[in-house]
């Protein structure tokens, strides 16, 4: 008893130290094809708003619009909102992404240079 009683302290760091990575490696954002994520970006009525109080995400079409989510949450809730808006504005055809506007009207036209450019639309925006 005596023994284990020595390795308690080092146990414990072990245990808050991988709690730690996990909680990091958890709310890392998602990995973006830089080129197309770029370009959609343009359209994307969603901004993260960087003050001294932390993050807040944004819209560029409501000005009352505002979420603050933790720390923890806050790519996954911009990620989240991305993809509800690429789900409705967003398609594919003849390997060129179509961006569209509210009323479907087409907005721009990105020609896609690769699969794997088609790949980070289907697993990011969910556009099929």
């Amino acid at each position: 008893m005596q023994s284990l009683r020595k390795y308690l302290p080092l146990a414990l760091f072990a245990a808050f130290f991988a709690l730690a990575i996990l909680a990091f490696m958890s709310s890392k954002p998602t990995t973006k094809n830089e080129r197309i994520y770029k370009m959609v970006q343009k359209y994307s009525p969603y901004y993260l708003d960087k003050r001294l109080g932390g993050l807040t995400i944004k819209s560029k079409e409501d000005k009352k619009f505002e979420e603050k989510p933790t720390n923890m949450t806050v790519f996954k809730e911009f990620e989240r909102l991305e993809r509800t808006w690429g789900e409705q504005h967003l398609k594919v055809e003849n390997n060129t992404l179509i961006i569209r506007d509210n009323n479907g009207s087409t907005q721009a036209s990105i020609p896609l240079q690769s699969d794997k450019e088609l790949t980070f639309i289907h697993s990011y925006y969910e556009v099929h």
